[in-house]
């Protein structure tokens, strides 16, 4: 999916239906930010939803291990393969690794109606 969340206001991109994403699982998306195509995803973290940017904060590498796989085994972190980072998924700070202290970019999320909607994050990563 690919849509265009600039200049949409507060309505932002459906990305998923609200209780489509069971607690521990995630899911990839793309907005459109700025004129660039930003890879994103949504994890359930203790039925909260959060989304972040798909980038390692230490690298620029995407974080899925496996097609929408971005927990570790235990499901208690976000785990970037390349180095092993580990983020909090409620937060997205790292607390173990190479980008120790760094937050994941966020991508603020806005329930509407029974969907819930991506904005573009602000800032812009690079």
């Amino acid at each position: 999916m690919s849509c265009d969340a600039s200049g949409s206001g507060p309505s932002g991109v459906p990305i998923l239906r609200a209780g489509e994403l069971a607690p521990g699982r995630s899911k990839k998306f793309v907005l459109s930010c700025g004129g660039r195509e930003i890879e994103c995803f949504v994890v359930n973290w203790q039925g909260q939803l959060r989304a972040y940017v798909n980038r390692c904060r230490h690298i620029p590498m995407t974080m899925d291990w496996g097609e929408n796989q971005f927990f570790d085994e235990a499901g208690e972190f976000l785990v970037c393969p390349t180095h092993g980072a580990l983020y909090e998924p409620d937060r997205g700070e790292c607390v173990f690794g190479p980008a120790c202290g760094k937050a994941l970019y966020a991508v603020p999320l806005v329930e509407q109606g029974d969907e819930v909607l991506a904005l573009c994050p602000d800032p812009i990563p690079d």
